[in-house]
């Protein structure tokens, strides 16, 4: 924990404490009051039977000891009122600042979570933050009512018991009530269950999660609430003429919450949603908006029915982009990635009618994120220069203010036409399906601009070779770059053709490093793909990787109807006979 969370977590003990103490300063107060009354009661009987209301001598002094007795009772109902006004105080200031500072700074760490930032979403300690001090207002709303029947037992004039105590009760209940409202929140965002790493993206007619939480783990809490989803909830018809989509939930939009087990807190998870697009009544407005840049947000309502107490909760989730099977899901990360760099809440539907810019520093680290995420490995500094020459220009690199616009996010060139985004993301899926282990051990420089290329290879033993993303393939691609030397001793780099994921179906790239050849003159083929940089000699490096034909044969029983290529043979499986 930071400095000021521990001070927070020390904050919430003195507050469990002080609430334990009044506990038992009550017991004590009632003690001394039963005691009180039960003499004074005794005295006022001998009194009238001995003298008809007049206190002799021979009472005097047993009435002196009630009498300071009763300044005692006094003295600590004074106390004890006291302690429950500080208590209270100190659990504002407690759930002040898990309202406003903690809370928010979980939403953000989820939020950057959500785009690959690796951050710790793990809600254990702010769960016990917050069940402590529900527990902590439930017992002083309890000690009040305790107060209530001491004073009904026996009040007097100015009983400071009955100074302020409404204002306390109004105060118990106010705090915890603005608790439970503010620890409803969303544990897990919407997600498709086949891109976990994806989540806000969701596509029409596919099945997506969501799971809700309370924070506050208490027993009268256990009612076993029901939950409604709906679709942008509250959306004025001034938004839907703008020409936003409306959608349509096609599965049961209410949830029953109950006990997690793991945590035990009330949960609910929506497993099975599928949405659909409504067909619009009258749409003469087209939105300015792309598919992929409108935003759309799902909320969650619910009610909490106590014993003395009805407490109507709303949460929402972080605002997501809803494709159709023509949009590429690629352009609709890039629009989560951008949103979430830069905006929290309150959620901006309309954000990318007009998006800011994003810092090359910012944008940066967001990138490589995406590949540490899924891999073992984010990119490095002169992989990420490589980009920033891309995203900026040569002239821009050494302005560290250097800004990056959605268009040129989305838009420019990143290679055969397709953007910069496209680019980025068709190499993060070909790494993650077809060479992750290479990747994992540092094998593959990704990006890397020729001249940085040449200048690596030029001084290094004839066939040392390197790896690096396609400049060229906008679908995704490896390029394979050796040097050699020429007949004057000069050294030559040459490359191969971008080998892509359709060429990785039919042969891995570790075979097709250990089988390439090339032929020049007359002399028979020769592989020239010998050291990998720097100086690593290719089957050390590789090795492990390679397959054989049985293996290609083993994938064929796996998947039907493909063919694989390995060490140069095309293996069809025909009539279960390998030809």
């Amino acid at each position: 924990m930071t400095m000021e969370q521990k001070e927070l977590d020390h904050k919430v003990n003195k507050l469990k404490k002080s609430v334990q103490e009044i506990e038992q300063d009550i017991q004590v107060l009632e003690d001394l009051q039963n005691k009180y009354d039960f003499k004074r009661k005794t005295l006022d009987g001998q009194v009238e039977a001995e003298t008809k209301g007049q206190t002799t001598k021979e009472n005097q002094p047993e009435e002196m000891a009630i009498r300071q007795m009763f300044t005692s009772l006094n003295i600590k109902r004074e106390v004890v009122i006291k302690e429950i006004a500080n208590v209270l105080t100190l659990a504002e200031q407690i759930q002040l600042t898990l309202i406003s500072d903690e809370l928010p700074e979980w939403k953000k760490r989820q939020q950057m979570a959500c785009i690959g930032g690796p951050h710790n979403t793990c809600l254990d300690q702010l769960q016990s933050w917050f069940t402590v001090v529900a527990e902590c207002l439930q017992q002083i709303r309890q000690q009040l009512k305790k107060v209530q029947e001491l004073v009904q037992k026996f009040t007097y004039n100015n009983d400071p018991l009955t100074l302020g105590k409404s204002q306390l009760d109004e105060q118990a209940l106010s705090l915890f009530k603005n608790l439970i409202l503010n620890s409803l929140l969303v544990e897990r965002q919407p997600c498709m269950a086949m891109h976990p790493q994806r989540p806000l993206v969701l596509k029409m007619g596919v099945q997506f999660t969501v799971k809700i939480r309370l924070l506050v783990k208490l027993p009268e809490l256990n009612c076993q609430p029901k939950v409604k989803i709906s679709i942008d909830k509250g959306l004025s018809e001034m938004d839907t003429v703008k020409g936003f989509r409306n959608f349509l939930l096609l599965t049961n939009d209410t949830k029953v919450m109950n006990l997690d087990e793991s945590t035990g807190c009330l949960a609910a998870e929506f497993r099975h949603l599928i949405l659909k697009e409504r067909t619009p009544s009258n749409k003469t407005n087209k939105c300015s908006l792309a598919v992929y840049e409108e935003l759309h947000l799902f909320s969650f309502d619910t009610q909490l029915i106590l014993p003395d107490l009805c407490i109507d909760l709303s949460v929402t989730c972080l605002p997501a982009v809803l494709i159709n099977a023509i949009c590429p899901q690629s352009s609709a990360w890039g629009s989560i990635l951008w949103y979430n760099m830069l905006y929290s809440e309150p959620h901006n539907l309309t954000f990318f009618l007009n998006p800011p810019p994003v810092k090359w520093e910012q944008l940066s680290k967001v990138i490589s994120w995406q590949f540490s995420s899924v891999t073992k490995r984010a990119l490095n500094s002169e992989q990420l220069r490589m980009l920033a020459d891309k995203f900026l220009g040569h002239e821009a690199q050494g302005d560290p203010e250097g800004l990056v616009h959605w268009n040129t996010f989305l838009r420019t060139s990143g290679g055969c036409g397709g953007s910069l985004l496209q680019w980025i993301y068709e190499h993060l899926e070909l790494t993650k399906k077809y060479v992750l282990n290479i990747w994992n051990d540092g094998y593959i420089m990704s990006y890397l601009s020729q001249e940085r290329e040449k200048a690596l290879l030029r001084d290094k033993l004839p066939g040392t070779f390197l790896l690096r993303f396609s400049d060229d393939c906008h679908c995704g691609g490896i390029t394979i770059t050796w040097v050699e030397h020429s007949q004057d001793g000069e050294p030559v780099v040459r490359s191969t053709k971008p080998y892509t994921r359709a060429d990785m179906n039919r042969i891995p790239l570790p075979n097709f490093i250990r089988d390439y050849t090339v032929t020049t003159g007359e002399k028979d083929p020769v592989n020239p793909l010998i050291y990998l940089y720097p100086d690593i000699p290719r089957d050390v490096a590789f090795g492990r990787y390679y397959t054989s034909a049985s293996d290609a044969l083993g994938r064929m029983n796996e998947n039907p109807g493909q063919h694989y290529n390995t060490s140069g043979y095309v293996l069809v499986k025909c009539q279960g006979h390998l030809t």
